[in-house]
């Protein structure tokens, strides 16, 4: 494969999509989940050297990339984080494997953070790159700014889909940018899997962000992460320069650890090496 030489690929058909799946290497396994509007690729300069390690297991979130959009339904309970987890739970059953580590990356990260609270019998070990929880209870004017698309995503559709869909290859190249160590191939792939449904799927994933995720998250109470957890963000990014980030997740997990990388928001890409190095030393730990 181009960016996963040696990997498998497979398409899973879950109680709710069909998740475009990309396997290789061997050792535990570990579920990787990537962010928008990317795709599995995002981590194609970290998970081939994991692999030489784990056995690494890529998807595409539902809504994105090569799996299946569904429509969202009235309640966005399409796109909610806890049917996007239910999809990775399954995947890997599919697989074989019934406990597995995970880590994500922006929306893949919250759906990381819905599986470990949620299923904490399944995951062993989680990592989360570049969020905090439950940010639109901590809205601030650097927020609303540099996160516009937060706001503009969950409008009604059709809005967003209109004005997106007139130039979706404008629209990702915004959002990746090269300086952000994203590569010419991998932007295209970006691009090229930013369909019109694809386009819906986004904006849906914002919209149940924004609705129902927050009924599910009211709903944990007194709820953690029970695992132990791995946050990571960028030293430059909106997350790193606007929240304690230590402070907010060690509020929502009991085990929680983590550090700035250097880099903006799309470190797996910008800083591949610093990123391989702090996931290998975290997933290899008794």
């Amino acid at each position: 494969m181009r960016f996963f030489p040696g990997f498998e690929r497979r398409v899973v058909a879950t109680r709710g999509a069909d998740i475009h799946t990309v396997w290789g290497g061997s050792g535990p396994p570990l579920l990787l989940l990537h962010g928008s509007p990317q795709t599995h690729v995002m981590w194609h300069k970290v998970a081939p050297r994991l692999a030489e390690s784990f056995t690494v297991v890529l998807t595409d979130l539902r809504g994105y990339g090569d799996s299946s959009k569904p429509t969202g339904g009235a309640t966005h309970a399409d796109y909610s984080k806890r049917a996007m987890a239910d999809d990775q739970v399954q995947v890997m059953r599919a697989l074989g494997f019934e406990r597995f580590a995970v880590a994500g990356h922006d929306r893949g990260a919250r759906v990381t953070w819905r599986l470990a609270v949620e299923h904490p019998e399944v995951v062993t070990r989680a990592a989360v790159l570049d969020i905090v929880p439950l940010p639109y209870s901590m809205l601030s004017h650097g927020f609303a700014t540099e996160y516009f698309h937060w706001f503009f995503l969950i409008q009604p559709a059709p809005l967003p889909e209109t004005l997106i869909g007139h130039s979706a290859d404008f629209w990702v190249r915004g959002r990746c940018r090269d300086r952000d160590g994203i590569t010419p191939e991998a932007l295209a792939e970006y691009v090229r899997c930013y369909t019109p449904a694809a386009i819906h799927g986004n904006c849906e994933d914002y919209r149940a962000g924004a609705t129902i995720d927050l009924e599910h998250a009211a709903a944990d109470g007194d709820r953690r992460v029970e695992c132990p957890l791995l946050v990571l963000w960028g030293r430059e990014s909106t997350v790193g320069r606007l929240y304690d980030v230590m402070s907010v997740w060690r509020r929502h997990g009991r085990d929680v650890r983590g550090q700035a990388l250097p880099g903006r928001h799309f470190i797996a890409e910008e800083s591949p090496d610093a990123t391989f190095e702090a996931l290998q030393m975290f997933f290899s730990a008794a």
